[in-house]
């Protein structure tokens, strides 16, 4: 068969092919002898993912964190959190809680966002912390050199634009503390949960600033509904009679011992329980409501404290009295009773109030001038509600900082408040899914209250009832403590008339005893066994 450079195969009959094959392995043998050339050996399969990339150059560990290399400045922090998945806001070491405490929140985020070192020691109070933070202010080469800030032994001039200087070393380039820092609340609001919340920032704190101590006036609200629960249709149950709350509120108003309205802790040793309240009231939240099918939605009320400060669980306790007035359990006289000391030298047993609706609304921290030139009463505003002036330097989420505000998303608004990541936008988030929660919640009710016939009254319970209290239904009575649900307390008991706890120097004296601060011969007159 003739062949050629480009045989067409497609001629070729299953015989030809075969000798075809055949000639051209010849061949090939005859090629690899000649020229001492290794067989063809079939194509290696192809490699897995983990071992092509075993082939792909390794990349570099990235560099660790040096601390050296950065600023550190002291500045305070504003936020704000709803307190539902935390166990309150203070983290005790050693003292494992089942949820974690908003503290442990913020130092973790301060953490993760390297603003503080791992070996760093700090703790926060409330609403306001204060913390020494990295900062993106430049440094000299010197001062890289020396390590830290380099800032020991020499003299730091403050040129009044926001550049430092030092004695030996080159000025730095012109720096502003505020709007080239690093942007605080954008940073933090990114990693730390969307119930927690940075508000602002202070740049430039006291030196002695103390988030606790330099604090001269905290403001607290208790949220609660009126009606307080439900009852059935016509009746007067659950409902708080606002005005006689008021009146006992105003009689906590200025310096009183509030031992019989708090939670004596002894292992402080605390003898002194008196505290100044510069205002104390109940107040609308929001309009009035109206009736919405077979029923009127309750109003929004709260109770609003301003003192100087407070002893352990004193709001929580002023307001179990109040919703005792409201409910019509006790007079407002009894808040008069509890303040006189010689009269009630210890405690009357009494459950405080609910903790989810308390709220640190407000700190406020006066500065030197204006706390020598006021009284202990506060400066008296228009409405004569005493109260001091925060005149700490805020810089609040919106305002500009941390970024070129020429650069914000949306046009004429600063990049921190709104548009993607902004503080706004989170909290829009938070707040509609609690809003649909709300009206679903309203909706499902409304269904169910107008269901079938109205309930018949039940008949009040036998007995003699304290003046003033509403007719309740069934056999128990129902006390209002703050929470979703009312409690049953059988017969109610006036709280003059219930057993006391002993007072306060006693339980300090029992204790000391107990601890070995104070010979166990000088507690032989404290009552009971020392040891319990």
């Amino acid at each position: 068969m003739a062949t050629s450079a480009h045989p067409d195969y497609t001629t070729y009959t299953h015989a030809d092919l075969l000798n075809r094959v055949t000639d051209l392995e010849a061949q090939l043998r005859r090629l690899h002898q000649n020229n001492s050339i290794l067989p063809i050996l079939p194509s290696p399969p192809p490699k897995s993912p983990p071992e092509r990339q075993k082939q792909h150059k390794r990349k570099k560990e990235p560099k660790p964190f040096d601390p050296s290399r950065h600023h550190t400045r002291p500045i305070a922090l504003k936020f704000a959190y709803l307190g539902g998945n935390y166990n309150g806001f203070e983290h005790h070491a050693n003292n494992p809680t089942p949820l974690p405490t908003v503290e442990e929140a913020l130092w973790r985020a301060l953490r993760k966002t390297l603003l503080i070192f791992p070996d760093f020691a700090g703790r926060g109070e409330e609403e306001v912390v204060g913390v020494r933070a990295r900062s993106c202010r430049p440094k000299v080469k010197a001062e890289v050199e020396e390590g830290g800030d380099g800032l020991e032994g020499r003299r730091t001039v403050d040129d009044g634009d926001g550049a430092l200087s030092h004695d030996g070393d080159a000025t730095e380039a012109p720096w502003d503390p505020i709007h080239d820092e690093i942007p605080y609340i954008q940073v933090l609001n990114r990693v730390l949960p969307p119930d927690i919340r940075i508000l602002a920032w202070c740049p430039h704190p006291p030196l002695d600033f103390s988030a606790r101590f330099s604090c001269k006036e905290r403001r607290y609200r208790y949220f609660f509904t009126n009606p307080a629960y439900a009852s059935a249709p016509g009746s007067d149950e659950g409902r708080l009679e606002i005005r006689r709350m008021e009146l006992a509120a105003k009689k906590l108003e200025g310096l009183h011992d509030f031992r019989n309205m708090c939670k004596v802790d002894a292992s402080k040793q605390i003898t002194n329980f008196e505290r100044r309240i510069f205002h104390a009231g109940i107040h609308r939240h929001g309009p009035e409501r109206c009736a919405t099918g077979s029923r009127v939605e309750p109003e929004l009320y709260y109770f609003e404290v301003r003192g100087s400060a407070f002893l352990w669980h004193q709001v929580r306790h002023m307001v179990a009295i109040l919703f005792l007035v409201g409910q019509g359990y006790e007079q407002p006289e009894i808040v008069d009773h509890l303040l006189d000391v010689e009269r009630c030298p210890g405690k009357p047993v009494y459950e405080m109030a609910d903790d989810r609706p308390l709220v640190l609304w407000e700190c406020i921290f006066p500065d030197a001038a204006q706390l020598s030139a006021q009284d202990h009463d506060g400066a008296h505003g228009d409405d004569g509600i005493a109260r001091y002036v925060d005149t700490l330097q805020w810089i609040q989420a919106g305002e500009s900082g941390g970024r070129d505000p020429s650069k914000s998303v949306i046009a004429g608004t600063d990049y921190g408040k709104y548009g993607p990541n902004g503080i706004v936008d989170s909290l829009w988030a938070l707040w509609q899914k609690r809003k649909i929660d709300e009206v679903l919640a309203d909706s499902l009710m409304n269904v169910v209250t107008q269901m079938g016939a109205a309930s018949p009254m039940h008949p009040a319970p036998t007995g003699e009832k304290p003046s003033g209290a509403h007719e309740v239904s069934g056999c128990s009575d129902r006390l209002f403590d703050g929470s979703e649900r009312p409690r049953t307390v059988g017969k109610y008991v006036q709280v003059m008339q219930r057993d006391m706890n002993d007072a306060p120097d006693v339980v300090n004296a029992r204790y000391a005893v107990r601890k070995g601060l104070i010979p166990r011969c000088n507690g032989d007159a404290l009552g009971g066994d020392a040891g319990e």
